[in-house]
């Protein structure tokens, strides 16, 4: 069966035709899916055919060796043309008027599919999975290699099919297929940041380092102030020294009131009583000459001047 000059032959589609990019008919909505623009001709032979749907077709680009997979939209072309997205133009690496392979195939459900965007700007849309489920309503199947093109907020973002099951091609139409994303092909892992060389010698293996002592709390290492404002005297305060001469002082004293009251009992005593004993008032005297002598060998020490408050002189308004 012949026409317009195209024969058509087996139980199967396959035919070649001339390629051009969407822009040349006015259908730019096709660039934003993998559906493709056929000639009538085509619609004819499909329909003598018993093939599945929906119509899958294998394009090939024999002169570059590359293969991509796509649908179909609508049979509006001319005879020996076909209309294809510019992105699937590119992976196929073909030109404006080259001639491609179409043959019918028939792909398995997807159950898996991982994506691979070109930039991290793909990631910074608010909502990436919501922009990507959009898009693939308008592609029939996936072809692992393919590099897609998603159209948002006027600008087009590139992503990779690097991994596709239970094939590498695959149709997406009324099938729950799980998404996974690698990361974007500009990312750079974030540097470490390198840890301080000590410039002194390392340490041998199995030696410890030396702990650092913490430094001990010292209560009261402040300095004091005379309200005043004078300078302190280094000197240590006087009471303190005077303390032990009081004491000394205090304690002679009280021995020598301790050896008068004594010896007064006793001459009492020798008084009231009968008897006296001239050893006994001998021995009484003669203690008493004793401290009597060391009270005299002793100078009296001079007491230091202590700090008195408000020393000062007054003076009064009238002058």
């Amino acid at each position: 069966m012949f026409f317009d000059g195209y024969g058509y032959h087996g139980t199967s589609f396959e035919q070649t035709y001339r390629c051009y990019p969407a822009s040349f008919i006015d259908k730019a909505q096709i660039e934003n899916g993998d559906k493709v623009i056929m000639p009538p001709s085509a619609l004819d032979r499909l329909a003598s055919l018993h093939i599945d749907y929906p119509m899958l077709f294998e394009l090939q680009n024999a002169a570059a060796e590359r293969s991509s997979h796509c649908g179909v939209l609508e049979f509006i072309a001319e005879e020996g043309m076909i209309y294809m997205p510019y992105w699937m133009m590119e992976n196929l690496l073909l030109q404006e008027g080259d001639f491609v392979r179409v043959k019918n195939v028939t792909l398995p459900k997807g159950t898996y599919v991982k994506l691979q965007p070109h930039t991290k700007d793909f990631l910074d849309i608010s909502n990436p999975k919501a922009i990507l489920e959009t898009t693939l309503r308008n592609f029939s199947c996936l072809t692992t290699g393919d590099s897609i093109m998603v159209a948002y907020n006027n600008k087009k973002y590139y992503i990779d099919i690097v991994e596709t099951k239970p094939s590498n091609a695959i149709s997406i139409i009324e099938t729950d297929c799980e998404v996974d994303f690698a990361p974007p092909l500009d990312y750079k892992e974030p540097e470490k940041p390198a840890l301080p060389v000590p410039t002194g010698k390392a340490p041998a293996e199995g030696q410890e380092l030396p702990e650092e002592t913490e430094p001990k709390f010292n209560p009261f290492t402040g300095v004091g102030r005379r309200l005043d404002g004078k300078p302190l005297k280094t000197l240590s305060p006087p009471v303190s020294s005077s303390g032990p001469q009081d004491k000394r002082t205090n304690a002679s004293s009280g021995g020598a009131a301790a050896t008068s009251s004594s010896s007064s009992q006793s001459t009492n005593r020798q008084s009231q009583g009968k008897l006296v004993f001239g050893s006994n008032a001998s021995r009484t005297r003669e203690p008493q000459k004793d401290t009597s002598k060391e009270t005299k060998q002793e100078p009296p020490k001079k007491e230091e001047p202590k700090f008195q408050a408000f020393s000062g002189k007054k003076y009064s308004l009238k002058g």
